[in-house]
Parts: C-alpha cells; structure tokens; sequence
C-alpha cells in the first residue's frame, strides 16, 4: 500500500485549540525516520466490504471500528440519513444496525468487557451505552459545549477502567479529561488547553491498561500518561499526531498516526507501541487512521480513511 506522505501542509481541526507549538518539517522528518527505521510487519490491508441494503444505501465517512465478539464487526458512520451503528459478519454482511436520529456527528464506538457497545457523540457531546443487540442501557449528557466557529463540538473517545469507570476524552474545544462512574455520575475532570503537564490541544483518543490512562493529546503531537485518578505520569512526544489509540490484547497499544504538519487524516500509519517505553515495536501503513482497534496478536481493525465508502480494513499477516 503506498502513502501519499509527506503531504507538507499546515492544516488543523476547525474550532480546535489554537497549537501554540507550530509543527515544522524536521519534526515530520525525525518521525518518518522513526517509522522507517522500525519492523515493518509483513502484513497486508484486506478491505472488508459491507453488503449494502440497497443499492442507494452507503455509510457515509467511517468515524470510528470496533471488534466485538464471535468475529462482529461494529462501526460508526456519518450517513445520517440511515442508522449510524452497523454490525457486521466477517464476510461483511450486514447483521442488525440501529441509531437514526441519535446523533449528530458520530464520533467514536468502543465495546467494554462486558460486550457492551458505547459511541460518543462529538457534536452533542452524548455519549450513549446499547447491548450487542441496540437496546439502549444508558445515556450520559456530558454538556458544557462551547461554541466554535462552525458550531460547538465536544466529546471525542472512551476507554473502561475497573469497576465499571468510564474515562472519556472530552477534546474538541474542551481540553480536559472526565471520569465518570457506572451509572453515568460524573465523578471528576482534569486538563486544561496548553502545552504542559496534563494541558491539552484536543485530546482525541483515549485508552486504558494496567491502571495507566493513555491520552491521544492530538494537535500537541504526543500521548500523555496519567494514573486512574488524573495524576500525571509523563509523555511521549516522538509519535507524531495521534488519531487513535487502544490497547492490543498481549498488553500493548496500537495508534493511528501521522506527521502534524500534513493535512488532517492524510494516509500515515498504524503503530504498535510499548506500553511501558514508548518504544516503536512495528508498524504498518494505513489509509485510515481515525480508528484503530487491535483484535488479537496479529489482526489489527482499522476504518478505511476518507472517501472509502461501504468498508473496513482488515490489517493481518500476508499469507
């Protein structure tokens, strides 16, 4: 798969934070190098295609992707004009989808231990708990949307930490972190827009192991680090813009990623990380990068980037 970087244009998220820290091309440089000077895993990209309702019938842009159980497929789309949530099989036929009318820019879809699924809402900043099947469990109204230019934003991601806490990144124009308990009771927040310790400029992604949270704090360039009560733990600024973030299922992270200085959502790549070092362990390049999510050792769940319609990747070992 070729990619299309570098792509040396100065492009931000509208009515994100102002980046104080300006990109340059020797930083894009120094992680192009990084990248290339890390495994690239002998995997290829196998697009999954859904079977379309109708011949009409397309999903729009593909926020966001989710491996749910017995080999389901769940993703999040834009097309709001038709149900937002889509589960497929692995041969891509499409099982049950739900959610017409419920949101208004579709964000995020995660499950939790438990086989639930939960999207986030960056437009009403709701984020929304349903089974497997779409029945609705919970909703949580995280509110205190500011306005922006092209109107408000807010919520962008959630990660699961133990007894059923919920750690939502809470990154377009709010820049800070929020807690809540399993009955959708907010319980804290932490951040503040900037460039220090546990300041953000759009927090975009989120995740959680080992009771470390790891915080895709995007337009900074870097993940930061915090423990499950918002203390600071430290960063990692050599991973260029992270989209994406999740923990892989033998304990370290996958991201999605490419060079601050190109245009948003550019191809880039896929990265599996170290949790503990931040150390680059391999990577693979990738049109999509909003969303990633590891399914086993091995398999990585990817959306298929902009203008790809109707799909998936699939990212696994070339046979």
């Amino acid at each position: 798969m070729k990619t299309l970087f570098p792509l040396y244009l100065f492009a931000f998220v509208a009515g994100a934070q102002s980046p104080p820290n300006p990109p340059t091309v020797e930083e894009a440089e120094k992680l192009t190098a990084l990248i290339r000077s890390s495994p690239k895993l002998p995997w290829s990209a196998s697009p999954l295609a859904i079977q379309a309702k109708t011949t009409e019938w397309n999903t729009d842009y593909i926020s966001s992707v989710a491996a749910g159980r017995n080999g389901e497929t769940y993703l999040l789309h834009r097309n709001l004009g038709e149900d937002a949530v889509v589960v497929i099989d692995g041969k891509g036929k499409l099982l049950r989808s739900w959610g017409k009318g419920m949101f208004t820019i579709p964000h995020s879809i995660r499950m939790d231990p438990e086989g639930n699924v939960w999207t986030v809402d960056s437009g009403s900043s709701v984020v929304l708990k349903f089974s497997p099947q779409g029945k609705l469990l919970l909703r949580i109204e995280v509110g205190e949307l500011p306005e922006g230019a092209r109107g408000a934003r807010g919520t962008a991601d959630i990660a699961f930490g133990p007894g059923g806490r919920l750690f939502i990144a809470d990154g377009y124009r709010n820049a800070r972190v929020l807690e809540y308990d399993s009955a959708g009771k907010r319980v804290r927040q932490w951040g503040t827009a900037g460039t220090g310790p546990g300041q953000f400029n759009l927090p975009h992604g989120i995740a959680l192991r080992d009771g470390v949270i790891y915080v895709a704090d995007r337009q900074n360039g870097r993940i930061q680090r915090f423990d499950l009560t918002g203390k600071y733990l430290g960063d990692w600024t050599h991973l260029g813009k992270t989209f994406s973030i999740t923990a892989a299922p033998d304990g370290n992270l996958w991201i999605g990623t490419h060079a601050r200085n190109v245009i948003n959502e550019a191809p880039g790549w896929l990265v599996n990380v170290d949790r503990k070092s931040g150390n680059v362990l391999g990577y693979v390049e990738s049109p999509g990068l909003h969303s990633v999510d590891a399914v086993r050792k091995g398999e990585v769940l990817s959306d298929p980037g902009r203008g790809n319609l109707n799909r998936v990747l699939w990212h696994r070992p070339a046979n």
